[in-house]
This record gives C-alpha cells, structure tokens and sequence, in this order.
C-alpha cells in the first residue's frame, strides 16, 4: 500500500498528514481555515486519494503559516507514499471547467519541483482567506511534493470558482499521474534510468 503520515511541528503550526494514494477519496481534514478545508476535501475527493490532515497554526496572526504548511506536509507525504516513483505513470494533465471558468493544471512527477502559476483574482479574500495565499499553497505543495506543476486559469470571473478549478485540476491531474503502468510496474518512466536529479531532463 502506497502510503505516508508525516507530522510537523513548529512554532508556528503542528499538523499531522496522513495520505493513501491508492484510496477511494475518502478525507478528515482540519485546519481551522474553513475555505482551505474545503478546497483540501475537493483534492482528496477528485485524486482519490484518501487524506486524513489535522492542523493547529497560528490564525490569530494571519492564515499564511498554516496554508504553506499544509501544503508541505500533504507534499512531503505524497512523495514519502510514492517512494521510489517505479511504475508510476509520471504525467498527468487535465482542464477543469466550473460554470463560467476553466482551467488547466499539468503535472510531471520527476522529483524536480517547479511550479508555473498563472492565476489572477480579483477579489483580495475568498471568505476570511487571503486570494494571494492559494500561491503560497501551491508552491509549498510543488516544492515539497518534488514536482514539475503549471497551473494556468484560462478564464473566469468568480473567484470561488478559479480557485476550485486549480485544486480539482490538481487532483487530476495528480490522479493520473501515479497511477501504475501495468506495462512497465517495475520500471522507472525515464530513459535516464532515474528520477529527481536536477540534470535529468529525459
């Protein structure tokens, strides 16, 4: 079974993750952050990936440690679980339509973390949550995750809407791109014969 629990603790935050990539989608995930629950619920649900994460941060200073943190404990989780990434599919890419929006999120699960974003809000906070900390999620999540993600909203006017389309374009994209290849289970998807080298570019 392709799973991790990793827990971090801080000053700022204590959070402890635990991921099953192989699941059915099913989550417990608190934060506090009541925006960011939902959006962490509506990655497990669309990757099917089960993720169990409770959070305690610092809110009364502002939202910023605990959104980054997050995104680095279900990051580092994600790659603990894949380990030495054999088998998996490697790419993924999907385009998320959501009434008014779409939006595309393409995925290399290369060990080289890179994040592309193109994403403009127009409003500064979606409920209590600060537009500008969804970035901060994102790149955490790259970073840590040790993956290549562009995420591009094509269009859009609502908000709420952008937002969602770049977490479920996410999961499936994510989704996709572990899955086993029933041809090569017990290769590595690279002809360099390995993954997460910064040099590798195959």
């Amino acid at each position: 079974m392709r799973q991790a629990t990793v827990e971090r603790k801080t000053k700022e935050t204590a959070i402890t993750a635990t991921v099953n990539l192989d699941g059915t989608g099913r989550y417990a995930v608190s934060t506090g952050i009541g925006f960011l629950d939902h959006m962490l619920e509506q990655l497990s649900r669309h990757s099917l990936i089960d993720i169990s994460l409770e959070a305690r941060g610092d809110l009364h200073i502002d939202y910023h440690h605990t959104t980054e943190d997050t995104g680095i404990v279900i990051g580092q989780a994600v790659a603990r679980a894949l380990g030495d990434l054999k088998g998996i599919t490697r790419y993924g890419a999907a385009q998320i339509p959501m009434d008014e929006t779409c939006t595309r999120v393409a995925i290399d699960v290369s060990g080289r973390p890179f994040l592309v974003w193109k994403v403009d809000f127009t409003r500064h906070k979606i409920g209590d949550m600060d537009t500008e900390l969804f970035l901060e999620w994102f790149r955490a999540f790259a970073q840590a995750a040790g993956v290549t993600l562009h995420v591009e909203n094509l269009y859009g006017t609502n908000n709420h809407h952008i937002i969602e389309s770049c977490y479920k374009g996410l999961a499936r994209a994510l989704r996709q791109a572990i899955e086993i290849d029933p041809r090569k289970a017990d290769a590595l998807p690279s002809t360099k014969g390995v993954l997460g080298d910064q040099s590798d570019i195959a």
